[in-house]
């Protein structure tokens, strides 16, 4: 930990890494179970910062456990890998608070070897590829598009490959992604993520924030043979987030997420470069962004109902440190964990 930034975990003595990825760090509990602990890193380009971002691991960590609460309200049967927000009992006490907001204990299962790519605006590689050949991810797209348009005919799914660290993802068409999953589960991935891209897109839509894309993972329940939602669900990492009240057809637009961090290693020459150490004034635009969308698409929905709740008024609300809004949205979602599990004793 330096400062308020955890760059890299240490539970090697209680808990067995199993793997160090851009951002989070896995570690074993049980035969079943897995901790994921998101970290203040930050990647671009494929290649992870040598300095990271203050409380982003906390703040999307949470960020995916929201959403997870939401689209399994949203569709019936929503299979996740989520068990909950609780450290697991080998953490030891004088760690506990490091890590506290950054973990959730997870299902293990098998993942599939592909990034499920929704698309709903013509923008980034997809904007490139199109003005290019016309096409996005080999699929043909209608003429006449402007950058940041919605796709007419909806939610475009491109996938990509699954690379190893520090190797490049590649966009790859669908029937490509079936090859390498087999055709029922590349359908079921298929279908699975327009929904979950659809439901999301609408809910944010109404809190003032356009998802242009997204990507998902999923993993596969032997036992049931079911897909199931894995790895962090729309964030800023894995999502490009745009307000609304400034969005224009025909030009690139702002956004709650990395981009700035991308537009300053363009401009710097530093694209795909490793080890490049972000100056104070990006990492504090950056930080800025990801606490925008977190308060947009959390604090929206819990924080407010929270102190509703609790007779506090709006000028009060907004004198919440950035902390404190961390464990009110933590105890919102772990106030929805026990209505859950009560609701599954009762049936």
């Amino acid at each position: 930990m330096v400062g308020n930034v955890l760059m890299e975990t240490d539970l090697g003595a209680v808990l067995p890494l199993v793997t160090r990825g851009k951002v989070r760090d896995l570690y074993e509990v049980d035969d079943s179970t897995l901790l994921f602990v998101t970290t203040d890193r930050i990647s671009a380009y494929d290649v992870i910062m040598g300095n990271g971002i203050p409380n982003k691991g906390s703040l999307l960590c949470l960020m995916t456990t929201h959403w997870i609460k939401i689209l399994s309200e949203a569709i019936p049967g929503l299979q996740t890998h989520f068990i909950t927000l609780d450290l697991p009992s080998q953490i030891p006490t004088n760690a506990r608070e490091q890590y506290q907001s950054r973990c959730m204990q997870v299902r293990k299962l098998e993942i599939f070897k592909i990034e499920a790519i929704v698309r709903g605006y013509i923008t980034g590689s997809a904007w490139s590829s199109y003005n290019k050949d016309g096409t996005v991810c080999g699929i043909k797209i209608p003429p006449g598009l402007r950058e940041s348009e919605a796709f007419p005919q909806g939610p475009l799914y491109t996938p990509s490959t699954k690379a190893e660290q520090g190797a490049h993802d590649e966009n790859i068409h669908p029937d490509k992604a079936a090859e390498i999953v087999g055709a029922k589960y590349a359908r079921s991935i298929e279908e699975l993520a327009l929904s979950l891209y659809k439901h999301a897109a609408a809910f944010a839509y109404k809190r003032g924030i356009i998802i242009a894309d997204t990507k998902f993972e999923f993993g596969l329940d032997k036992e049931t043979d079911q897909v199931v939602l894995v790895d962090e669900v729309l964030t800023p990492d894995s999502s490009r987030f745009w307000p609304a009240d400034t969005y224009t057809v025909g030009e690139a637009q702002s956004s709650f997420d990395k981009q700035h961090l991308r537009d300053w290693l363009v401009g710097q020459g530093l694209k795909g470069k490793e080890g490049v150490e972000i100056p104070d004034e990006v990492v504090a635009k950056t930080a800025e962004k990801y606490r925008e969308a977190s308060s947009t698409i959390v604090q929206y929905t819990s924080t407010h109902i929270f102190h509703t709740a609790h007779g506090q008024t709006f000028e009060e609300e907004e004198k919440l440190d950035e902390k404190e809004e961390i464990e009110i949205a933590r105890q919102m979602i772990g106030a929805h964990e026990e209505r859950r599990d009560d609701d599954q004793q009762e049936l």
